[in-house]
């Protein structure tokens, strides 16, 4: 049985696949990305088992474990075949029991197993280290409905380095975002999900990310990143407030009025109770145009509050005659690459 370093269990991710032997909860937290899971105890049986541990002795606990696991040993071969592959990566939380009793079950079959030095735990501190290394962040920003996300998009298409911030947390970031979004993951999972996205990446090299804040609906974003990224040089962009406005209504104008409704209501104390009434008026009639005027009073208040702040940190400001996101992405491009200095 062989054990790897967090970096060299993560190179040969890409070509053996990897079993994860932690309870689903566990692994629902936050889990390494293309993973499988192969949990030696699901959720009841692991709190059985650390009972036992606390309340009699890692004998009776190991006794439990092993009355537990026995009829699933053919399973958990049988699991493995369907993989394809003589060589399987298998870790556990801290690199210990778990992942050892399945590895040396593993090769006793006649796989070739590799472990993890420290386990998932070890996999959580090169997620958050990753982060203490300087980063080449060049940060777009500008008021709700400019179109950044769809910029960063066309951005990437044109071979850009770009991480989509609320994709990974899939959540557009305000109220009326949480009513599209299907579901997030937890905040762990979403940090992972970061690095994964960020190590494929050339960390010398620009990398766009939009001015989002620590916390994007019920995730937040790792502390380091999010410092680094308040640091970076930004890009203000403008968009005319009709053309603004016709983006929102393309992006939300497909969630229904109840639930529009009832975002709009989440902001009425910080609106104005008199506005969200007349926004939800026009939202029940139908005229989401001026139900959006009447709501970006309070976003674009929020924001040039929390721009004029930041300030020092804008490199250059842009006023587009264009909505459409490949045009701007391609005036953008003209303006930080002539220079070469983000």
């Amino acid at each position: 049985m062989d054990v790897a370093t967090i970096e060299d269990f993560l190179a040969l991710r890409t070509s053996f696949p990897v079993l994860d032997t932690r309870s689903p909860g566990e692994f629902d937290s936050g889990h390494m990305a293309n993973v499988i899971n192969l949990p030696l105890f699901d959720n009841e049986e692991r709190a059985r088992v650390g009972t036992a541990y606390k309340q009699q002795s890692k004998q009776e606990a190991i006794k439990l474990g092993l009355e537990i696991v026995g009829p699933k040993m053919v399973g958990f071969i049988e699991t493995a075949e369907k993989l394809d592959s003589k060589h399987l990566l298998i870790h556990c939380w801290r690199g210990g029991m778990r992942s050892k009793s399945v590895a040396w079950l593993m090769e006793t079959y006649g796989f070739q197993v590799t472990t993890l030095a420290g386990g998932y735990k070890a996999y959580r501190k090169a997620v958050l280290d990753y982060f203490n290394q300087p980063l080449r962040l060049q940060v777009l920003t500008g008021a709700t409905g400019s179109r950044k996300t769809a910029v960063l998009h066309a951005l990437r298409e044109m071979g850009e380095q770009v991480i989509d911030l609320e994709g990974l947390a899939n959540h557009n970031g305000s109220s009326f975002g949480n009513q599209l979004s299907t579901g997030q993951p937890t905040t762990e999972q979403f940090q992972n999900d970061l690095f994964e996205s960020f190590r494929i990446l050339d960390p010398a090299e620009r990398i766009w990310i939009e001015d989002e804040s620590f916390t994007i609906g019920k995730v937040k974003l790792i502390e380091q990143l999010y410092w680094q990224k308040q640091q970076s040089p930004h890009i203000l962009i403008h968009l005319p407030m009709e053309a603004r406005v016709k983006a929102l209504v393309e992006d939300y104008g497909k969630i229904p009025p109840e639930k529009l409704i009832i975002a709009t209501n989440q902001i009425a104390e910080r609106l104005g109770r008199s506005k969200a009434v007349e926004a939800t008026e026009f939202i029940q009639e139908g005229n989401l145009p001026d139900a959006v005027y009447i709501i970006l009073e309070y976003y674009d208040k929020a924001y040039t509050k929390g721009i004029r702040k930041k300030s020092p940190m804008i490199q250059h400001e842009v006023a587009f005659d264009t909505s459409d996101p490949y045009e701007m992405a391609n005036q953008l491009l003209q303006i930080v690459n002539p220079a070469n200095k983000i």
